[in-house]
C-alpha cells in the first residue's frame, strides 16, 4: 500500500523545486526547467499533482514518474482516472469536458496501467530543507497543524482526501491562516494569474497548461521562484 504522506530527506547536493499543475504539457515544463538551470543529476522536482488531462502529452506522465528526480502527489484529475478504473463512479461527461477524453479513449488495459501508477501517488509530500520542513498537497490542507494530517487521512479518509484534492476554500475566503509545523505548504489546483501566498501557503498553479499561462517553479529552500513570487505582506506573514 502506498504511503499517505511521503517524506524526503534534505537534498544536500542540489536544489529542490516545486511546480504547479502540469496537465499534459511536459515539453513546455521542460523548457521552463531548462531556463531555470535545472540539473537532473543533482536537483529534484516536486509536483502538486494534476499531471494529466487537458494537454497533448498526458501519456508522458508515467515516463516522468519513473525518473528518480521527479515526485508528485495525487491531484483531482488523477483521482478521476483511479476512480473510473476501480469502480466507474465518475461523471464521464464532466471529466471529458475537463480534458479526460484521452483516458476514456484508451484500451481497458492501458487505462489499468495508468490508473495503477497514479493510484500509487501519495496524497501529500513533505521535504526537509535547510530552512525547515515544506509540505505539498494538491489543493489545501484539511487541518491547521501538519502533524494531524496523517491521522485524519487514516480515520476519515474520504472526507480528508477530498479536501486535499478538491478544496478551493482557502483562496475563496482569502484565508491567511498558517499551517503549523511547516515552513511552507505548496499547493496548486486553482489557477491564479500570479503566485499567491496566504499565510505560509503558496498557490503556484499559474496556468502553465493554458495558452496565456506559465509554469512557476518554487525553490523549496529559499521560497523564491521563477518567475518571482511576491513576498508575503505583514498581514499574511
Amino acid at each position: 500500500m502506498p504511503p499517505v504522506i511521503q517524506h524526503f530527506a534534505r537534498n544536500t547536493s542540489g536544489r529542490d523545486w516545486a511546480v504547479g499543475d502540469i496537465h499534459g504539457h511536459f515539453s513546455r515544463l521542460r523548457e521552463t526547467l531548462t531556463l531555470a538551470g535545472f540539473n537532473a543529476a543533482r536537483d529534484r522536482l516536486f509536483s502538486v499533482g494534476d499531471l494529466i488531462d487537458r494537454g497533448p502529452e498526458c501519456r508522458a506522465a508515467l515516463e516522468w514518474l519513473r525518473q528518480p528526480w521527479f515526485h508528485a502527489v495525487q491531484g483531482n484529475h488523477e483521482d478521476y482516472a483511479v476512480r473510473h478504473v476501480r469502480h466507474g463512479m465518475v461523471d464521464t461527461d464532466n471529466w471529458r469536458k475537463n480534458g479526460g477524453g484521452w483516458f476514456l479513449e484508451m484500451t481497458d488495459e492501458d487505462q489499468r496501467i495508468h490508473a495503477e501508477a497514479l493510484a500509487a501517488l501519495p496524497v501529500a509530500l513533505e521535504v526537509e530543507t535547510a530552512e525547515g520542513l515544506v509540505g505539498l498537497l494538491h489543493a489545501d490542507s484539511p487541518v491547521s497543524a501538519w502533524a494531524k494530517l496523517d491521522g485524519i487521512l487514516r480515520t476519515r479518509p474520504k472526507r480528508a482526501r477530498d479536501f486535499c484534492l478538491w478544496s478551493r476554500q482557502r483562496l475563496e475566503r482569502h484565508d491567511a491562516t498558517c499551517v503549523t509545523g511547516l515552513r511552507a505548504l505548496v499547493v496548486g489546483h486553482t489557477p491564479v494569474e500570479r503566485a499567491i501566498v496566504l499565510g505560509n501557503v503558496y498557490h503556484i498553479d499559474t496556468g502553465g497548461w493554458q495558452p496565456d499561462g506559465y509554469f512557476t517553479l518554487l525553490d523549496l529552500t529559499t521560497l523564491r521562484s521563477v518567475p518571482a513570487v511576491p513576498a508575503p505582506s505583514a498581514a499574511l506573514a
